[in-house]
C-alpha cells in the first residue's frame, strides 16, 4: 500500500498518460487498505486474517462521452495501457450532455483540515486475540449465556487520493478499529441472539472489549421468552442502534439522482416541513476522528458542516456535479467515489439533534407499544415511502418495558413517520449515522 505523498503522486502519473492517450479530461482515484482481523469462539483462535489490497481508477471523457476502468496492478505498463483502453472505450461510449468534472473554480485549495482520522498506534495479532478473548469471555459471564457465535478484534487502514485533470491532486489516510461479539442466550428452540459492537478511529477512543462483550450477553438473555403482540395501530420507540436507519432513508431520497429522476418521496418537500418543527439533522465530514470525516468528496469539492433539516424544514438536495446540471444546481460537496463508474452522492457523518426529553419521559404516556431494538428486512419504497420491516424489542405496557417481542412487522409511510417523529436527549457520537431514541406515533402492527 501506498503512503500519502506516494498515492497522491500515483494518481497524478495516471492523470498525465490518461490526456497523453487522447482525453480531453479525466480524473483518477486511489485507494488502499490493509486489515489485521482475529475471531475467538468459545475461547478458542478461530481465525487471523491479515489483507491488504489497492485499486486505481480511471474515469476520461472525450467530448462528452465518457468511460471508466479500474486496475490493482500499479506497474506503469498497466497504467499506460489502462488509459490507453480507457480512452478508446469512452470515443464509443453514449454522449452525456450531463457528465464531466466538478467546476474548476469549486475545487478545494485549502490546505487540508486537521480531522484526526490516523491513528499511529501499532496493533499485534496478540492484542487483538487478547481484546476478542475478552470481549467473549465477558459476554459469556453473563448469567443465561448459554453458546457463542465469537468474538472479533480488527485494526486497520486506508488511504485514498484523488487527481483530475484540471488541477485538483490530494490524499489522506484513515484507521479503524474495532470490537465485536455475539452471543446466544437460552436452550433449543427457545435460544436467543444478540451482540455488540463499536468502532473508533483512534485506539484511545474505543470502548473496552469486556464492556462489549457484558453488553451483547445482556441483550442477548434480556431477549428470552418473546411473546407476539396483537396487530393493530400503535406508538413505536427505535432504539438508537436502529433508529439511525431513518436517517439512511432521508438521506436517500434527498440524493440529486434520486432527484433528477423523480423517483424520491421528497420529490416535491424542497424548503418544506418534512418534521416537526423542533427537528435538526446535520452532516458533518468534518468532525474530528468521525467515522466518515473526510476533508474533500469524491470530485475534489471541499466538504463542509450541512444543515439538511433545519427546525423541520428540507434545505435543500445532495448535489453531485452530473446531477447539479441535470438540475440546474450547483454540486454541494457531497460526492462519493468508488474505483470505478461515475461519482454517486452520499452523506458522512449524519446525526440527528437530540430532544429535550429523556428516552423514560418519551415512553412514559405509552398505554401500549413496541420498544424496538432490531429491524429485519429492507421494506422501503423510495418512490412512495410505504415503510414495512421485521421488527423485535420489548412491549411497553403503561410506560414501562414488560417483555421481549419477536416477529411482528411494523409499518406506516416515512413522510407521515418523519412528521411524527420525537427524538429523546440521549444522542450518542456511536456510528457513522446517530440519533437518540426516537418515538414515532401511529404506526400500524402486524403480530397475531
Amino acid at each position: 500500500m501506498l503512503t500519502n505523498e506516494q498515492a497522491k503522486d500515483r494518481a497524478a502519473d495516471l492523470v498525465t498518460r490518461a490526456m497523453k492517450a487522447g482525453a480531453d479530461a479525466c480524473d483518477v482515484v486511489y485507494s488502499g487498505n490493509g486489515a489485521t482481523h482475529v475471531q475467538m469462539r468459545l475461547g478458542v483462535l478461530e481465525d487471523v486474517d491479515r489483507s491488504e489490497g489497492e485499486d486505481i481508477g480511471l474515469r476520461v471523457f472525450v467530448g462528452s462521452r465518457s468511460a471508466s476502468a479500474s486496475s490493482s496492478d500499479l506497474s506503469v505498463e498497466a497504467m499506460t495501457a489502462l488509459a490507453e483502453r480507457a480512452v478508446a472505450m469512452a470515443r464509443e461510449a453514449p454522449e452525456d450532455p450531463f457528465a464531466g468534472l466538478a467546476p474548476e473554480d469549486r475545487l478545494m485549495r485549502d490546505d487540508l483540515p486537521a480531522l484526526e482520522l490516523f491513528d499511529e498506534t501499532e496493533v499485534h495479532p496478540q492484542q487483538l486475540r487478547e481484546r476478542a478473548l475478552a470481549a467473549e469471555e465477558a459476554a459469556r459471564s453473563v448469567m443465561g449465556v448459554t453458546n457463542s457465535e465469537g468474538a472479533s478484534a480488527s485494526a486497520s487502514m486506508a488511504v485514498m487520493a484523488l487527481a483530475t485533470s484540471h488541477g485538483f491532486a490530494a490524499s489522506y489516510c484513515g484507521s479503524s478499529h474495532g470490537i465485536s461479539a455475539s452471543v446466544l442466550a437460552g436452550e433449543g428452540g427457545g435460544m436467543q441472539r444478540d451482540y455488540a459492537y463499536h468502532s473508533a478511529r483512534h485506539l484511545a477512543d474505543l470502548e473496552a472489549p469486556q464492556d462489549i462483550g457484558r453488553a451483547a450477553g445482556e441483550r442477548a438473555v434480556a431477549r428470552l421468552g418473546p411473546i407476539k403482540l396483537k396487530s393493530g395501530e400503535m406508538p413505536v420507540i427505535f432504539d438508537p442502534r436502529v433508529g439511525n436507519s431513518l436517517l439512511g432513508h432521508l438521506a436517500g431520497a434527498i440524493t440529486g439522482a434520486s432527484i433528477a429522476r423523480k423517483t424520491s418521496f421528497l420529490l416535491d418537500k424542497l424548503e418544506q416541513a418534512v418534521f416537526s418543527s423542533g427537528i435538526q439533522v446535520i452532516d458533518d465530514p468534518l468532525r474530528v476522528r468521525g467515522l466518515r470525516s473526510r476533508p474533500f468528496d469524491g470530485e475534489g469539492l471541499a466538504t463542509h458542516r450541512t444543515q439538511i433539516i433545519l427546525n423541520g424544514i428540507l434545505t435543500g438536495w445532495l448535489i453531485d456535479s452530473a446531477s447539479g446540471r441535470q438540475l440546474g444546481l450547483s454540486p454541494t460537496g457531497h460526492a462519493t467515489r468508488g474505483g470505478g463508474g461515475a461519482p454517486g452522492t452520499g452523506t458522512s457523518n449524519l446525526h440527528m439533534a437530540p430532544g429535550d426529553v429523556s428516552p423514560a419521559a418519551l415512553m412514559a404516556d405509552i398505554k401500549y407499544g413496541i420498544y424496538v431494538n432490531e429491524l429485519i428486512g429492507m421494506g422501503v419504497n423510495g418512490l412512495t415511502g410505504d415503510y414495512s420491516r421485521g421488527a423485535s424489542g420489548f412491549l411497553i405496557v403503561d410506560g414501562e418495558i414488560a417483555g421481549p417481542v419477536a416477529e411482528v412487522t411494523i409499518a406506516g409511510n416515512l413522510k407521515d413517520m418523519f412528521a411524527a417523529l420525537v427524538p429523546a436527549n440521549d444522542l450518542e457520537f456511536r456510528y457513522a449515522t446517530n440519533v437518540p431514541t426516537l418515538r414515532v406515533d401511529g404506526m400500524t402492527l402486524a403480530g397475531d
